[in-house]
């Protein structure tokens, strides 16, 4: 073993024990950890979690039966200003009547190093928030006080829940690193929960087994008529799950959800087997799941109400001749009737009839409503469970997986996938936040098959210019730009309710100070057809003028700067959501009196399995160059084992873009 090993590893062993020495109690901060200026492991970070202790265990009282306690100890040491973000946590809980949560913070304290001494100051209660986010969450927010850097924050939450269909999810890694994390769960015999560990690092886990007891009530004791507490005795489990030296996650470009690739442990419940009761499944499988969710009275009920829409359908469907015409005008029907409040969800909070009569709605309400149109009208359309890409991929089977229902028509082979909460949304092009890896369609039956959600077409952005650059190296041209698919919702959502003179104003901000006159939009509100942009432009920054030379970049602001890809190896996959196709058509006039010295050779390059490639092409002809470059994204997903490759190909596209031509004065 050479001496820099030998180093390494005795550092790691004394870093090691000085964990364990550590005190992992509220009120023991230390002189040691106040005068720490910088994390052992990294340096770099603002912040680090010295300890997390979670403690998850049932109570039980006879008007409520059993409840889930939540009870988290935290301790975390700001390195930098930056770090100060830490010095603020915001809980969620649910405040909705039908199974109300509580929440309530404790022993917050920051501690600060003055001289030789710790000085403490408490939270008061103006450091403490509740607030209202809908009629179903709600959100505690502390803000710890007199925080600086080298400070050191701990405080405790508890939060008590009736919801016991599911533990909150522990997250073993964070932003920042975690120099201890500890989850300790205690499970009575009547519950069994599916354990799940995401990401790439994997904790220690210790089992232990124990009794504990109920008191049902009182009865008679004896000769002497004494009255004691009947007691219901139980075995219980309790799971440990610890984490030494966990690093920091780091964010990359083109991430789907970082948590996908977080160490996390995810429960859920699967079996309940009360005494004298007989067992009842939830989560052991994805067909549990599914049945789980399809027996729920703002489900598959719901799906079977047609009498408030019979009437205004016959209207909708009186032109419609074949499957295609009814499905187009039942969706476009649902799609500009009823608005999408924003909630999301695969139950229905009011039902499909008030969603119907209001004319607005979760997202349950609207696609299932859908669904049922669909039927009546005689097509196989069958609900499909999504899980957005903000809540994760539906990895382990749970019912809590899935935040989100769309609908799926058969087709003869092929199944044409819609979302009618979404107003730029058309058959097979979803939103976005739909577009995460796998979904399961259930059938009325109750069985479910997994789909594929993400896109078989690629998404165009098609770009035409023709400028002129004159002596000064001033540019003036028009530029015509038509997109499809989801860069045309894309570009239709970010429009929508924004004055044109505010977004021209941006436009030209963003793209070095353009100036643009005659701009015209067509298609806008045509969800069948592309969007259109067209203008007319000018802009003094877009060359540069070297004595009597000139040197332009030929893709003038949409010429790409930067490699999006910076780390040396990755481990995340590449999401890019949808595959593409960016086209660009560009003839240059030169100057007068000016010659094209050099330009850009022609160049090609491709990706292995055709996952993507590129191809610049350019002719000069008397004063005009003509370039086409085409860039084509084949694959919405390549898996890390592709990222040298694809990041490689991107650094020469780039570098091919940011080549300039070369005008010299005759």
């Amino acid at each position: 073993m050479t001496l820099k090993k030998i180093t390494w590893t005795l550092f790691f062993l004394i870093l090691c024990c000085k964990i364990q020495a550590q005190n992992f109690e509220l009120g023991k901060v230390s002189v040691a950890e106040l005068q720490e200026k910088e994390h052992p492991l990294e340096p770099a970070a603002p912040a680090a979690i010295l300890f997390e202790k979670g403690k998850n265990y049932f109570e039980y009282t006879s008007d409520k039966g059993f409840t889930m306690a939540t009870e988290v100890k935290v301790r975390i040491k700001i390195y930098k200003k930056e770090g100060n973000d830490w010095a603020t946590k915001k809980i969620q809980y649910y405040s909705a009547s039908n199974g109300r949560e509580t929440l309530s913070f404790s022993d917050a304290v920051t501690y600060n190093l003055v001289g030789d001494k710790i000085e403490k100051t408490k939270l008061k209660s103006d450091g403490e928030f509740t607030e209202e986010l809908n009629k179903y969450w709600s959100q505690k927010k502390i803000t710890m006080p007199n925080v600086k850097e080298g400070s050191v924050i701990e405080y405790k939450y508890v939060i008590r829940s009736p919801r016991v269909g599911s533990c909150r999810d522990w997250f073993f890694q964070n932003s920042i690193p975690v120099n201890y994390s500890e989850y300790k769960n205690t499970v009575p015999e009547y519950f069994e929960y599916n354990a799940n560990i995401k990401g790439f690092l994997r904790p220690k886990v210790e089992v232990q087994k124990g009794s504990n007891y109920i008191e049902l009530g009182s009865a008679r004791q004896g000769a002497q008529n004494k009255w004691d507490k009947e007691k219901l005795s139980y075995v219980e489990t309790t799971t440990i799950y610890s984490f030494q030296n966990v690093p920091a996650v780091k964010e990359e470009a083109y991430v789907n959800n970082i948590e996908n690739y977080t160490s996390t442990l995810v429960q859920e419940l699967a079996i309940t087997k009360y005494p004298g009761e007989p067992f009842k499944s939830f989560s052991t499988n994805w067909e549990a799941v599914v049945k789980t969710i399809y027996d729920y009275d703002d489900f598959g009920p719901e799906l079977n109400k047609s009498g408030y829409f019979e009437d205004d359908l016959k209207l909708v469907l009186k032109d419609a001749k074949s499957e295609e015409d009814k499905i187009k005008s039942i969706f476009k029907f649902v799609q500009s009737t009823i608005k999408w409040n924003e909630y999301n969800g695969y139950s229905c909070n009011d039902g499909v009839k008030k969603a119907y009569k209001d004319k607005t709605g979760n997202v349950a309400e609207i696609n299932l409503m859908l669904t049922a149109m669909l039927r009546h009208a005689g097509l196989e359309a069958n609900p499909v469970l999504v899980s957005t890409r903000s809540n994760g991929v539906a990895l382990f089977p749970s019912r809590t997986a899935f935040n989100y229902v769309i609908v799926a028509v058969q087709q003869g082979k092929d199944l044409m996938l819609l979302d009618a909460a979404d107003p730029f949304s058309v058959a097979n092009v979803l939103p976005v936040r739909d577009l995460n890896w796998l979904g399961r369609l259930i059938k009325k039956d109750g069985t479910s098959l997994e789909i594929d959600l993400m896109p078989k077409q690629l998404s165009v952005d098609y770009i035409s210019m023709n400028y002129s650059i004159d002596a000064e190296g001033q540019v003036a041209g028009k530029l015509r730009r038509q997109r499809t698919d989801h860069n045309a919702m894309s570009y239709r959502g970010s429009v929508k309710g924004v004055k044109e003179d505010a977004y021209l104003e941006k436009f030209e901000e963003d793209n070095n100070n353009i100036e643009v006159s005659d701009y015209v939009r067509t298609n806008e509100n045509d969800l069948d057809a592309p969007a259109i942009e067209s203008m007319s432009f000018k802009g003094s920054n877009f060359t540069e003028k070297i004595g009597n030379t000139l040197y332009v970049k030929p893709l003038l602001f949409f010429t790409t700067l930067s490699n999006p890809f910076k780390q040396e190896t990755r481990e995340y996959p590449v999401d890019f959501a949808y595959g593409f196709l960016d086209k660009f058509t560009i003839n240059i006039q030169i100057p007068e009196g000016y010659k094209v010295e050099s330009f850009p050779e022609s160049a090609a390059m491709s990706m292995e399995n055709e996952l993507a490639s590129f191809k610049f092409l350019i002719n000069v002809s008397g004063s005009t160059l003509q370039i086409s470059f085409n860039s084509q994204m084949n694959s919405p997903i390549l898996g890390s084992e592709y990222y040298p490759a694809l990041k490689m190909y991107f650094q020469k596209m780039i570098d091919k873009q940011n080549e300039k031509i070369i005008l010299v004065k005759l």
